[in-house]
């Protein structure tokens, strides 16, 4: 069974910056393209950012491009959100998800979910 857990969510002050972590465990992430989204209170579940299996390849909603950055490390079975200068607007609930092989913006097209971490920016 695939399991995502995500870390490093928190209360942070805007324009600072946190790390998030997703730490994969049940199968190797070597074929897993990875999807980062996020929820906020009232709103629908929305894409972040993803990366394809090989980390050759990555996506960014507009509202974060430039200051978030998606990365992978294969070998210890882990993706990262690398989160700066961040906004209130960025609060949220962070999930992180992952399908076979490629990138996709749509949660539809993920199989495998964490269960969620928070983070909270204040003005």
């Amino acid at each position: 069974q695939v399991q995502l857990v995500e870390s490093g969510g928190g209360l942070v002050q805007g324009g600072g910056s946190l790390l998030l972590s997703c730490a994969v465990s049940g199968r190797s992430l070597r074929n897993l393209g990875v999807g980062w989204f996020r929820q906020a209170p009232g709103k629908e579940r929305e894409f972040v950012a993803a990366i394809t299996w090989s980390g050759d390849s990555t996506r960014y909603a507009d509202s974060v491009k430039g200051r978030f950055t998606i990365s992978r490390d294969n070998a210890k079975n882990m993706a990262y959100l690398q989160m700066n200068s961040l906004k209130p607007d960025d609060t949220a609930v962070y999930y992180c998800a992952a399908r076979l092989f490629g990138w996709s913006t749509s949660t539809t097209d993920y199989s495998y979910w964490g269960q969620g971490t928070q983070v909270a920016v204040s003005s």
